[in-house]
């Protein structure tokens, strides 16, 4: 296998993908690694929750 710089995760780190779901009047972020950050009001502020928990 070929291997690019900086483009592939390393074996040892697991991938973050977050997604954000919409319960009633909240907002919450999700990940595949089991992390969900609070319910928020603001749709804006659970993404920023995502983008900061896989930037961690």
């Amino acid at each position: 296998m070929a291997q690019q710089d900086g483009l592939e995760t390393p074996p040892n780190l697991p991938e973050h993908r977050t997604t954000t779901t919409d319960k009633g009047h909240f907002c919450m972020a999700r990940c595949i690694c089991g992390w969900r950050g609070p319910a928020r009001r603001a749709r804006s502020q659970a993404r920023t929750d995502a983008e900061k928990h896989a930037t961690d």
